[in-house]
Protein backbone atom coordinates (compact mmCIF):
# COMPACT_ATOMS: atom_id res chain seq x y z
CA UNK A 1 0.00 0.00 0.00
CA UNK A 2 1.07 3.68 -0.31
CA UNK A 3 1.76 5.88 2.75
CA UNK A 4 2.50 8.80 3.56
CA UNK A 5 6.36 7.99 5.49
CA UNK A 6 8.77 9.93 7.94
CA UNK A 7 11.73 8.02 9.80
CA UNK A 8 12.96 11.45 11.31
CA UNK A 9 11.98 14.33 12.62
CA UNK A 10 12.30 17.95 10.51
CA UNK A 11 10.24 19.81 8.21
CA UNK A 12 7.66 19.10 6.01
CA UNK A 13 10.07 17.48 3.71
CA UNK A 14 10.97 14.62 5.68
CA UNK A 15 8.04 12.91 4.67
CA UNK A 16 7.42 10.86 1.76
CA UNK A 17 5.32 8.27 -0.08
CA UNK A 18 6.47 4.82 0.00
CA UNK A 19 4.89 1.48 -0.51
CA UNK A 20 4.85 -0.51 2.27
CA UNK A 21 3.24 -3.89 3.75
CA UNK A 22 -0.35 -3.30 4.56
CA UNK A 23 -1.22 -3.81 8.27
CA UNK A 24 -3.69 -6.84 9.13
CA UNK A 25 -6.44 -7.12 11.75
CA UNK A 26 -6.07 -8.72 14.82
CA UNK A 27 -9.21 -9.99 17.51
CA UNK A 28 -11.23 -6.76 18.33
CA UNK A 29 -9.74 -4.46 15.92
CA UNK A 30 -10.97 -3.67 11.93
CA UNK A 31 -8.86 -3.15 8.86
CA UNK A 32 -9.85 0.27 7.02
CA UNK A 33 -9.44 1.32 3.81
CA UNK A 34 -8.70 5.10 3.93
CA UNK A 35 -10.57 7.34 1.33
CA UNK A 36 -10.06 10.14 3.69
CA UNK A 37 -7.89 11.81 6.05
CA UNK A 38 -6.11 15.37 7.36
CA UNK A 39 -3.51 16.44 8.44
CA UNK A 40 -3.39 19.39 11.57
CA UNK A 41 -1.44 20.70 14.03
CA UNK A 42 -0.91 17.31 16.03
CA UNK A 43 0.62 15.67 13.32
CA UNK A 44 2.40 18.44 12.38
CA UNK A 45 3.79 18.92 16.31
CA UNK A 46 4.23 14.74 15.99
CA UNK A 47 6.37 15.26 12.78
CA UNK A 48 8.44 18.08 14.06
CA UNK A 49 8.97 17.09 17.49
CA UNK A 50 8.15 20.35 18.57
CA UNK A 51 8.21 21.38 21.25
CA UNK A 52 11.14 19.34 22.31
CA UNK A 53 8.69 17.52 25.07
CA UNK A 54 6.86 15.81 22.08
CA UNK A 55 9.90 13.50 21.72
CA UNK A 56 8.51 12.17 24.93
CA UNK A 57 5.65 10.90 23.27
CA UNK A 58 6.82 10.40 20.01
CA UNK A 59 10.42 8.75 20.49
CA UNK A 60 13.84 10.44 22.09
CA UNK A 61 15.63 9.69 18.86
CA UNK A 62 13.62 8.68 16.28
CA UNK A 63 9.59 8.62 15.52
CA UNK A 64 8.35 5.29 16.53
CA UNK A 65 5.14 5.94 14.29
CA UNK A 66 6.73 6.39 10.89
CA UNK A 67 2.99 6.71 9.11
CA UNK A 68 1.15 9.74 10.83
CA UNK A 69 -2.22 10.83 10.32
CA UNK A 70 -4.69 10.79 13.78
CA UNK A 71 -7.96 10.95 11.64
CA UNK A 72 -9.85 8.98 9.39
CA UNK A 73 -12.93 8.00 7.11
CA UNK A 74 -13.43 5.07 5.04
CA UNK A 75 -14.68 1.61 4.66
CA UNK A 76 -14.05 -1.67 6.31
CA UNK A 77 -13.05 -3.91 4.83
CA UNK A 78 -11.75 -6.73 7.77
CA UNK A 79 -13.16 -7.47 11.55
CA UNK A 80 -11.24 -9.54 13.86
CA UNK A 81 -12.74 -12.37 16.02
CA UNK A 82 -15.28 -11.10 18.52
CA UNK A 83 -16.18 -7.80 16.71
CA UNK A 84 -20.05 -7.42 16.45
CA UNK A 85 -20.46 -3.62 16.68
CA UNK A 86 -19.22 -3.15 12.73
CA UNK A 87 -19.51 -5.01 9.82
CA UNK A 88 -17.69 -5.34 6.28
CA UNK A 89 -18.56 -2.81 4.42
CA UNK A 90 -19.82 0.00 7.26
CA UNK A 91 -18.27 3.52 5.92
CA UNK A 92 -16.83 4.96 9.50
CA UNK A 93 -14.53 7.77 10.64
CA UNK A 94 -12.65 8.05 13.86
CA UNK A 95 -9.73 9.51 15.85
CA UNK A 96 -6.06 7.76 15.80
CA UNK A 97 -3.79 9.82 17.94
CA UNK A 98 -1.11 7.41 19.59
CA UNK A 99 -0.84 4.96 17.01
CA UNK A 100 -1.45 6.41 14.15
CA UNK A 101 -1.56 5.22 10.62
CA UNK A 102 -4.21 7.70 9.07
CA UNK A 103 -2.12 8.60 6.28
CA UNK A 104 -2.26 5.57 4.46
CA UNK A 105 -4.62 3.77 2.30
CA UNK A 106 -5.00 0.87 4.86
CA UNK A 107 -5.19 1.43 8.78
CA UNK A 108 -6.03 -0.83 11.50
CA UNK A 109 -7.89 0.71 14.41
CA UNK A 110 -9.58 -0.60 18.20
CA UNK A 111 -12.91 -2.00 17.27
CA UNK A 112 -14.03 -0.37 20.55
CA UNK A 113 -12.09 2.67 19.92
CA UNK A 114 -12.90 6.48 19.07
CA UNK A 115 -14.81 5.30 16.05
CA UNK A 116 -18.53 5.47 14.58
CA UNK A 117 -20.60 5.00 11.61
CA UNK A 118 -21.02 7.97 9.50
CA UNK A 119 -23.82 9.80 8.66
CA UNK A 120 -25.47 8.70 5.72
CA UNK A 121 -25.61 11.94 4.22
CA UNK A 122 -22.38 12.77 4.50
CA UNK A 123 -19.41 12.21 1.95
CA UNK A 124 -15.41 10.82 3.52
CA UNK A 125 -14.29 14.14 3.01
CA UNK A 126 -16.69 15.54 5.21
CA UNK A 127 -17.34 13.21 7.93
CA UNK A 128 -12.81 12.73 8.21
CA UNK A 129 -12.47 16.06 9.43
CA UNK A 130 -15.07 15.55 12.77
CA UNK A 131 -12.73 14.42 15.13
CA UNK A 132 -9.45 15.89 15.95
CA UNK A 133 -10.34 19.70 16.45
CA UNK A 134 -13.95 19.07 17.88
CA UNK A 135 -12.21 16.94 20.29
CA UNK A 136 -10.20 19.88 21.54
CA UNK A 137 -13.27 22.04 21.43
CA UNK A 138 -15.71 19.82 23.01
CA UNK A 139 -13.17 18.67 26.04
CA UNK A 140 -12.67 22.15 26.82
CA UNK A 141 -15.93 22.69 27.00
CA UNK A 142 -16.99 20.28 29.32
CA UNK A 143 -13.79 21.32 31.29
CA UNK A 144 -14.88 24.56 32.20
CA UNK A 145 -19.23 23.09 32.88
CA UNK A 146 -20.17 25.25 30.45
CA UNK A 147 -24.06 25.83 30.20
CA UNK A 148 -26.72 27.12 28.30
CA UNK A 149 -27.16 31.05 28.72
CA UNK A 150 -23.51 31.38 29.23
CA UNK A 151 -21.73 34.11 27.36
CA UNK A 152 -18.42 32.60 26.09
CA UNK A 153 -15.54 34.50 23.84
CA UNK A 154 -13.96 31.77 21.22
CA UNK A 155 -10.69 34.09 20.44
CA UNK A 156 -9.63 31.84 16.73
CA UNK A 157 -12.99 30.74 15.80
CA UNK A 158 -11.98 29.86 12.26
CA UNK A 159 -9.53 27.30 13.34
CA UNK A 160 -10.59 23.74 13.48
CA UNK A 161 -10.91 23.74 17.10
CA UNK A 162 -12.30 27.38 16.94
CA UNK A 163 -15.11 26.65 14.23
CA UNK A 164 -15.87 23.39 15.87
CA UNK A 165 -16.26 25.10 19.21
CA UNK A 166 -18.64 28.04 17.83
CA UNK A 167 -21.07 24.96 16.84
CA UNK A 168 -20.73 22.73 19.75
CA UNK A 169 -21.19 26.03 22.27
CA UNK A 170 -24.79 26.37 20.37
CA UNK A 171 -26.16 23.16 20.94
CA UNK A 172 -25.82 23.42 24.37
CA UNK A 173 -27.61 27.18 24.06
CA UNK A 174 -24.13 29.06 25.22
CA UNK A 175 -24.49 33.04 23.57
CA UNK A 176 -21.41 32.91 21.79
CA UNK A 177 -18.67 36.02 20.61
CA UNK A 178 -16.69 34.94 18.02
CA UNK A 179 -13.53 36.80 17.46
CA UNK A 180 -11.77 36.21 13.86
CA UNK A 181 -10.62 38.55 10.69
CA UNK A 182 -12.32 40.62 9.17
CA UNK A 183 -11.95 38.18 5.89
CA UNK A 184 -13.62 35.50 7.89
CA UNK A 185 -16.91 37.06 9.66
CA UNK A 186 -19.61 36.18 7.64
CA UNK A 187 -18.09 32.71 7.44
CA UNK A 188 -17.87 32.79 11.31
CA UNK A 189 -21.88 34.01 11.60
CA UNK A 190 -22.71 31.39 9.63
CA UNK A 191 -21.65 29.00 12.46
CA UNK A 192 -24.09 30.22 14.51
CA UNK A 193 -22.20 32.84 16.80
CA UNK A 194 -24.17 35.72 18.21
CA UNK A 195 -21.26 38.32 17.76
CA UNK A 196 -18.38 38.89 15.97
CA UNK A 197 -15.54 40.92 16.90
CA UNK A 198 -12.76 41.99 13.88
CA UNK A 199 -9.23 41.57 15.86
CA UNK A 200 -7.73 43.20 12.67
CA UNK A 201 -10.02 46.44 13.68
CA UNK A 202 -8.62 46.15 17.05
CA UNK A 203 -11.89 45.35 18.72
CA UNK A 204 -10.95 42.31 20.80
CA UNK A 205 -8.96 44.69 23.52
CA UNK A 206 -11.74 47.26 23.53
CA UNK A 207 -14.11 45.23 23.91
CA UNK A 208 -16.37 45.97 26.88
CA UNK A 209 -18.74 42.94 27.18
CA UNK A 210 -18.08 40.24 29.61
CA UNK A 211 -17.99 36.99 29.77
CA UNK A 212 -18.27 33.53 31.75
CA UNK A 213 -15.45 32.03 29.63
CA UNK A 214 -12.91 33.55 27.43
CA UNK A 215 -11.72 30.28 25.43
CA UNK A 216 -8.09 30.94 23.64
CA UNK A 217 -8.76 28.28 20.71
CA UNK A 218 -5.29 28.98 19.13
CA UNK A 219 -2.91 29.03 21.83
CA UNK A 220 -2.11 32.72 21.15
CA UNK A 221 -3.72 34.95 23.54
CA UNK A 222 -2.31 35.20 27.29
CA UNK A 223 -4.76 35.27 30.90
CA UNK A 224 -3.55 39.14 31.09
CA UNK A 225 -5.10 40.26 27.64
CA UNK A 226 -7.86 38.77 28.90
CA UNK A 227 -8.71 39.01 32.39
CA UNK A 228 -10.56 42.42 31.82
CA UNK A 229 -12.72 40.74 30.05
CA UNK A 230 -14.19 38.18 32.65
CA UNK A 231 -16.78 38.21 35.14
CA UNK A 232 -16.16 37.86 38.58
CA UNK A 233 -15.28 34.34 38.89
CA UNK A 234 -15.26 33.98 35.20
CA UNK A 235 -12.71 30.88 33.35
CA UNK A 236 -10.00 31.40 31.04
CA UNK A 237 -8.88 28.65 28.77
CA UNK A 238 -6.69 28.14 26.26
CA UNK A 239 -5.37 25.29 23.99
CA UNK A 240 -1.90 26.24 24.26
CA UNK A 241 0.82 26.65 27.64
CA UNK A 242 0.94 29.88 27.28
CA UNK A 243 3.76 32.67 27.91
CA UNK A 244 6.90 30.60 29.75
CA UNK A 245 4.35 27.49 30.52
CA UNK A 246 2.10 29.80 32.74
CA UNK A 247 -1.63 28.12 31.60
CA UNK A 248 0.28 24.64 33.05
CA UNK A 249 0.57 26.85 36.27
CA UNK A 250 -1.95 29.14 36.31
CA UNK A 251 -5.04 26.65 37.07
CA UNK A 252 -2.70 25.90 40.47
CA UNK A 253 -2.77 29.64 41.40
CA UNK A 254 -5.68 31.21 40.43
CA UNK A 255 -7.94 29.23 42.38
CA UNK A 256 -6.46 31.01 45.92
CA UNK A 257 -6.51 34.40 44.13
CA UNK A 258 -10.28 36.39 43.84
CA UNK A 259 -11.52 36.82 40.54
CA UNK A 260 -11.10 35.15 37.53
CA UNK A 261 -10.05 31.26 37.00
CA UNK A 262 -7.40 29.79 34.85
CA UNK A 263 -8.29 26.25 33.85
CA UNK A 264 -6.14 23.63 31.46
CA UNK A 265 -7.69 21.01 30.20
CA UNK A 266 -6.06 17.28 28.60
CA UNK A 267 -8.14 16.43 26.11
CA UNK A 268 -9.65 12.85 25.74
CA UNK A 269 -11.63 11.23 23.02
CA UNK A 270 -13.43 7.74 23.34
CA UNK A 271 -16.79 5.83 21.50
CA UNK A 272 -19.04 7.57 23.22
CA UNK A 273 -17.46 11.20 21.97
CA UNK A 274 -16.98 10.40 18.02
CA UNK A 275 -21.22 8.76 18.36
CA UNK A 276 -21.99 12.32 19.77
CA UNK A 277 -20.43 13.90 17.06
CA UNK A 278 -22.11 11.87 14.50
CA UNK A 279 -25.23 12.36 15.98
CA UNK A 280 -24.63 16.71 15.97
CA UNK A 281 -24.04 15.82 12.10
CA UNK A 282 -26.69 14.22 11.03
CA UNK A 283 -29.31 16.71 12.85
CA UNK A 284 -27.67 19.27 10.92
CA UNK A 285 -26.34 21.20 14.42
CA UNK A 286 -22.34 20.31 13.97
CA UNK A 287 -20.46 20.49 10.03
CA UNK A 288 -16.70 20.44 9.87
CA UNK A 289 -15.40 23.49 7.96
CA UNK A 290 -13.03 22.24 5.50
CA UNK A 291 -10.35 25.24 3.98
CA UNK A 292 -8.87 22.88 1.23
CA UNK A 293 -8.08 19.36 -0.10
CA UNK A 294 -4.66 17.70 -0.94
CA UNK A 295 -4.35 13.97 -2.83
CA UNK A 296 -1.86 11.99 -0.63
CA UNK A 297 0.90 12.58 -3.15
CA UNK A 298 0.73 16.29 -2.10
CA UNK A 299 0.90 15.65 1.36
CA UNK A 300 4.39 17.78 1.98
CA UNK A 301 2.41 20.73 0.58
CA UNK A 302 -0.48 20.25 3.04
CA UNK A 303 1.50 20.26 5.51
CA UNK A 304 3.39 23.56 4.70
CA UNK A 305 -0.06 24.68 4.04
CA UNK A 306 -0.90 23.85 7.65
CA UNK A 307 2.22 25.14 9.37
CA UNK A 308 1.54 28.79 7.93
CA UNK A 309 -1.16 29.34 10.29
CA UNK A 310 -3.82 30.33 7.73
CA UNK A 311 -5.88 27.81 7.63
CA UNK A 312 -9.28 27.83 7.95
CA UNK A 313 -11.16 25.23 9.65
CA UNK A 314 -9.56 21.67 8.06
CA UNK A 315 -7.40 20.47 5.74
CA UNK A 316 -8.16 17.27 4.11
CA UNK A 317 -6.03 14.73 2.47
CA UNK A 318 -7.85 12.01 -0.08
CA UNK A 319 -6.23 9.24 -0.36
CA UNK A 320 -5.93 7.48 -3.40
CA UNK A 321 -6.95 3.79 -4.43
CA UNK A 322 -4.75 0.70 -3.49
CA UNK A 323 -1.59 0.11 -6.06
Amino acid sequence: MKAAVHTRYGPPEVVGIETVQPPVAGDAELLIRVHATTVNRTDCHYRAAKPAVMRLLSGLIRPRATILGTEFAGDVVAAGCGVTAFRVGDKIFGYCEGKFGAHAEYLVVRADGPVAVMPSSMFYDEAVAATEGSHYALSHIRRAAITKGQDVLVYGATGSIGSAAVQLLKTIGAAVTAVCATEHVDLVRGLGADRVIDYAQGEFAADDHHYDVVFDAVGKVAFGECRHLLKPGGIYMSTGPGPGGQNLVLPLVSPLLRGARVLFSYPQIDQAMVGYFRDLMESGQFRPVIDRQYPLADIVAAYRYVETGQKVGNVVIRVDGPG
